[in-house]
């Protein structure tokens, strides 16, 4: 099929959320008017200032929470529901403690259908699928480990498996390495990108860090300020596969300070207005 009519794998038309009827009649929006189509395999980024509803923006893609007006599909599907076809992982990576590795790992075969029927009899399967995911990202040796075992950065790579091992067709990603010190964050981007690479999934980011954006995204769209909207769509036409080398080009930071500015500008805008 030609790219150009290509189906997006995820499709907002003219979405608005308001998140009660109190509000929507006061008109005041956590998001407005947001119109995107991403490509099947696309990897987005989203930044923008804090508060600016990118978390409501990732709610609504994964059917946790539902458009006040406009229409959502994924996958040719209308959203009308939580989404089993997707994966999530979030700044905490909220491992239970109780639980190893591996185990943790499991966890969404042990909840989710079509695998909650199956867990029981395929659990060798399973588990040799979760020990080759724990291999990718550099975790073999330390399947038996507790959370509190690990260091921050294993336990977010843990997080990170935990969201593919049903084979998701989209993972979400809430500012899934903020926490993590600069060193640990850029080995992170790198086991994310080889991950994308090697599977095809669709990627959906927030971030703050607008070199991580960069560095991984296809595409970056800067959210404005409450109500969120999108107001920049930035293509990052940087050759893949991508090195960190890459982050010390001229290219590359260029990029990053153009659209520091667009986060600058608005900041001074809302600044004039709160006056």
């Amino acid at each position: 099929m030609d790219s150009a009519t290509e189906t997006p794998f995820v499709d907002f038309q003219n979405v608005w959320l308001a998140y009660n009827e109190e509000l929507w009649a006061e008109g005041k929006f956590a998001v407005e008017d947001i119109n995107l189509q991403v490509k099947r395999g696309e990897f987005i980024a989203i930044v923008g200032p804090s508060g600016c509803g990118k978390s409501t923006f990732m709610k609504l893609t994964t059917g946790l929470k539902a458009p006040s007006r406009g229409s959502i599909k994924v996958d040719g599907q209308p959203v009308t529901g939580p989404l089993k076809i997707s994966g999530m992982a979030f700044q905490s990576s909220s491992l239970l403690p109780w639980r190893s590795t591996l185990d943790n790992v499991l966890l969404p075969l042990e909840i989710v259908e079509p695998y909650r029927a199956t867990f029981k009899q395929k659990r060798a399967e399973y588990v040799e699928r979760a020990r080759q995911l724990l291999a990718t990202v550099g975790l073999s040796g330390y399947e038996d480990k507790y959370p509190w075992e690990l260091s921050g950065g294993m336990q977010q790579r843990a997080s990170i498996c935990r969201a593919l091992i049903h084979q998701p067709k989209m993972l979400l990603l809430d500012e899934p390495f903020g926490a993590l010190d600069a060193f640990t964050r850029e080995e992170l981007w790198c086991t994310l990108r080889d991950l994308h690479a090697a599977q095809g999934f669709n990627v959906i980011l927030v971030t703050h860090d607008l070199r991580e954006s960069v560095f991984l995204a296809d595409t970056v769209y800067v959210m404005s300020k409450s109500p969120g909207r999108f107001v920049v769509k930035r293509d990052i036409e940087l050759p893949r596969p991508r090195d960190l080398e890459l982050t010390y080009t001229p290219a590359f930071t260029d990029i990053v300070h153009e659209l520091r500015g667009h986060i600058g500008a608005m900041r001074k805008a809302g600044a004039v207005i709160n006056q």
